[in-house]
Parts: C-alpha cells; structure tokens; sequence
C-alpha cells in the first residue's frame, strides 16, 4: 500500500435518490422541499478514501462541501463515515453553483492548503444534474491527469492504478499521484454510519470558508430558461400484419 496520503473528497446535498422529482409551479426548477441526503456517487467516493486510510495509516481524508448552510448535513454523514474533518464553502440560498465555479473553488482550497492534497476522490456525477463535468474540469485546472469513471483503485507509493469500465471492456490505466479520481458505481459499497460514529462526527473539525475568501467568482455562465415534465407516454396499440405496421410508422409516426 502507499504513504500516508492527502485526500479530499467533494460531496454534494442533492434530492434523495428515493424522492419522486417533480418540477416547481414557477417551472424553474425541480421542487426541493423534499428529503435530501449525499450524492450517492460522492458516498461511494468517501467510502473508497477511508479505505485507502484504513490500509496506510497516517492518511488524512479531508470532506468538502460547496453549498449553502444546510450542506453541513451532509459533511457531518461524511465525517461519520470516517473522513478527518470537513470543509464547507458556504454560499447564499438564492445561489447557483455550476460545475466550473465547483471546479475553480476546489483547486482554490486545494492551493491553500499549507500542505497540498495527493488526491481527489469525486463522485463521477450528481444525480440532481447528471453533468459529469467537475471532476475533469477540476484535473484541467490542477493539470493534474485524470482517471475517470473507476471500478477498482490500487496505490503503490507514488503509482496509482485505476480499473475503468468502457464499451468494450475493462481499461487499466496507471499514472503518478496527485491525481483526480471519479467513481463508478461498481467501485465499492458504501458503509452504513454507525450510531456511535454519528456522534463522534459531531466533533470533528468543520470549518467555513466563502467563495469571495478564495477569490473565486461563482456567476452562473449558464441559465435555465425552462424546466417541464417530460410528455407522458402513450399506450402502444396492436397491428395486425407488417404491412399494417409499416404504414403506421410512414403515415401516423411518421418516422418512415
């Protein structure tokens, strides 16, 4: 296993995986008065650092959350999971955070620290916007290199290994930390946080930061003009012969 490393691992407060989604009366967004919990990617993200902390002893995991005063909720289920202490980048309620100002406040934390991280270990996505953007855009901005979309993570000193799932396949890719790290859903299996665990979190450091004190400037560069309900699906009919078949996709669907 490697030397003690330097871990920090981005989480996000989104709408539980379990909540039916329904789009605001205004259409502007989707309703989020409902139950919020950890991106399930970002758990499966903090599960993998704290087991890279339980093989080489020494590692610190650092939890790290850009969101408004209620995503200190989700720093302390990290903290419970077994990250060292969290950072929380707070930023006003009527906010809008996209993944490049995400991107630039993370590579600003990680400029700041007096001692620098070795890794990023980030969720591949968030299920509330699907962008798949942060993790990468943060590596461009680090130029550190990228191993994305990982199913298995092995850390030799200096040398991480990375196991990624594409089309035809598995991919093996090696490269020199510091290093970004995005997590598939194959990768491991996040623990539960046990009572006693919960407890302890609520001692662990967890300090406040603005985006103005990192100097980064978190304007939206896109806007959402609209959000609706995709168009409910039709019920399918029977045809009686192909040629049935071929005339209602011509004529009716008009995808012929």
């Amino acid at each position: 296993m490697s030397n003690p490393l330097r871990i920090f691992v981005p989480v996000k407060r989104v709408v539980d995986f379990a909540v039916k989604v329904r789009v605001n009366p205004a259409k502007t967004d989707v309703d989020r008065n409902v139950k919020h919990s950890m991106n399930p990617f970002d758990e499966i993200a903090v599960e993998e650092a704290v087991r890279i902390k339980e093989k080489a002893k020494g590692t610190e995991v650092v939890a790290i959350s850009c969101g408004t005063a209620k995503a200190q909720e989700t720093l302390r289920t990290a903290l419970a999971m077994g990250a060292d202490r969290a950072v929380h980048v707070e930023v006003k309620d009527d906010a809008t955070l996209q993944p490049l100002a995400v991107a630039k406040l993370l590579k600003a934390l990680a400029e700041k620290e007096e001692k620098k991280p070795d890794l990023f270990i980030l969720g591949k996505q968030a299920i509330d916007d699907d962008a798949n953007q942060t993790g990468q855009m943060l590596a461009g901005l680090l130029k550190w290199p990228q191993t994305t979309f990982a199913s298995k993570v092995t850390i030799e000193n200096e040398s991480l290994k990375v196991t990624r799932e594409i089309d035809g396949g598995l991919e093996t890719l090696e490269t020199k930390l510091p290093a970004v790290i995005t997590t598939d859903l194959r990768l491991n299996e996040p623990r539960y946080a046990s009572l006693p665990n919960i407890m302890k979190a609520k001692k662990k450091p967890l300090i406040k930061i603005t985006p103005e004190e990192l100097g980064i400037d978190i304007s939206p560069r896109i806007q959402t003009i609209k959000v609706e309900e995709p168009a409910k699906r039709e019920g399918g009919r029977k045809v009686e012969s192909v040629d049935d078949l071929i005339d209602k996709l011509k004529n009716e669907a008009k995808v012929l």
